[in-house]
């Protein structure tokens, strides 16, 4: 059951992995570490999502929590209520101590998870690892107590974006919003009405934990098959993952990816600061660093929040579309948000295709995964950077950066291999600027880590 703990939040099987006993430990071994009175759940739309709520919350109160459930609701949501007194009949303002999202994110229709933030902060890595420990160890009856006090969020959430993008009213969009039946369909269709942004559909906005109509994760092409239809009429387009904290950005010539959003929009604000992830396009790290800084840094959403709260940087972004704006937001990855902020360049009249054509050419590889052990990945990151040191002349190496892996710098492009933080395989990507120097960079990386396989 060690396996649920995993970098960046809890994720299993339902009823496999996420069984009543280890649920309810869960909220209760948490609701420990939460210092305040007040903890906010909601949930995706996952079928099993409001059961896996009712035992968390008899955990949560069994340690002495005060818990407000906010239903259904995206992911982004769920962050935006550790940032925002909440005004309870009855009681007042109210700030939590602390939230956990109820998500299985894109995995498939079995599974589900928690997402978990501790004073406006991601809970995650070493922390989720020791609190594993302690529910596998601890030895406790925790009762049903599904009391809660119910709060509307989804209203002050749907107000909150209204009113932050009320200047986008009257906006002819020609864009089609792929919910995917996840939990971007709870809020997205109020929001646009209420700033009044018209010419727009919008695809499987109910929410269905089934999925019927595709798997609910942008970053596989597959998913986009209703995408591309749409495009044939419509000239954007956005899609969304199950619990709407990822996003795909599309026009009719090319699908932009979460780096290359990065730099559309430092492209629009003074001096700005980008942090992105070793998996990144070198071209977006480049671009930036000449109208502002650019710092690359650990892959993982958790990760990337952090950093983003030291350096105060403007946004954050990974390469599968989570993107965080510290600039007039929280520095959390809510991408119903994002796509507010991306109809803000549409209006101003960006051209996203030619700015993107004015971005040097280069030739790059999806990832790349490589199946090992949980035991041997991060050893084999170990002993292949010693390799790469030791022949770093003799194999043409300009530069290692190892925050996450390594990522090898060549004279025309680098190599990425990292061990994934919550699967057994290794990850590998591509970058150079042609497709001879590409072939050669990932020939000649892939050889040397068949050595340690």
């Amino acid at each position: 059951m060690k396996h649920i703990f995993r970098e960046y939040d809890i994720r299993g099987i339902f009823e496999k992995d996420l069984t009543e006993d280890i649920v309810k430990k869960i909220g209760y071994f948490l609701g420990k570490k939460i210092e305040g009175e007040y903890v906010f759940v909601s949930y995706d739309a996952r079928t099993h999502s409001p059961v896996l709520h009712n035992w968390l919350v008899s955990g949560l109160n069994k340690a002495g929590k005060k818990v407000i459930s906010g239903g259904m609701l995206p992911t982004g949501a769920n962050y935006f209520a550790n940032f925002r007194p909440l005004c309870i009949d009855g009681i007042g303002k109210v700030d939590i101590s602390g939230s956990v999202q109820i998500t299985g994110s894109h995995n498939p229709p079995e599974y589900n998870g928690f997402k978990i933030t501790i004073n406006k902060l991601p809970f995650y890595g070493k922390d989720i690892y020791s609190l594993g420990d302690e529910i596998l160890n601890g030895d406790i009856e925790i009762e049903n107590n599904t009391d809660v006090i119910k709060y509307d969020l989804r209203s002050d959430y749907i107000d909150y974006i209204s009113n932050q993008f009320s200047h986008l009213k009257g906006v002819e969009l020609n864009a089609v919003f792929d919910c995917g039946n996840g939990v971007a369909g709870v809020v997205l269709k109020d929001i646009l009405e209420n700033i009044g942004i018209k010419n727009y559909e919008i695809l499987f906005e109910k929410p269905d934990g089934t999925f019927p109509n595709h798997h609910p994760d942008p970053t596989e092409e597959e998913n986009l098959k209703d995408v591309y239809n749409a495009l044939k009429t419509r000239k954007y387009a956005f899609a969304f993952d199950g619990d709407a904290d990822r996003i795909a950005f599309l026009d009719q010539k090319y699908n932009y990816k979460g780096d290359i959003l990065a730099y559309f929009f430092a492209e629009n604000m003074e001096n700005p600061c980008v942090i992105s992830e070793v998996k990144a396009t070198q071209v977006m790290y480049d671009e930036i660093n000449k109208i502002g800084r650019a710092i690359m840094y650990k892959t993982g959403h958790s990760n990337l929040k952090t950093l983003l709260k030291k350096e105060n940087c403007d946004l954050a972004a990974e390469v599968s579309g989570h993107i965080f704006f510290n600039d007039r937001y929280f520095g959390i990855d809510d991408a119903v948000y994002v796509a507010f902020r991306i109809i803000e360049l549409i209006k101003e009249g960006f051209e996203f295709d030619k700015e993107f054509e004015k971005l040097p050419k280069v030739y790059n590889t999806d990832e790349i995964k490589v199946k090992t052990t949980e035991e041997k990945k991060f050893k084999i990151i170990k002993k292949l950077k010693k390799y790469l040191e030791d022949n770093k002349k003799g194999l043409g190496i300009k530069k290692i950066v190892d925050v996450d892996g390594v990522r090898v710098i060549f004279e025309n492009g680098w190599g990425l291999i990292r061990a994934s933080n919550t699967t057994p395989v290794l990850i590998t990507r591509f970058e150079a600027k042609s497709e001879e120097e590409l072939k050669k960079i990932q020939k000649t990386l892939t050889e040397i880590l068949n050595k340690f396989l």
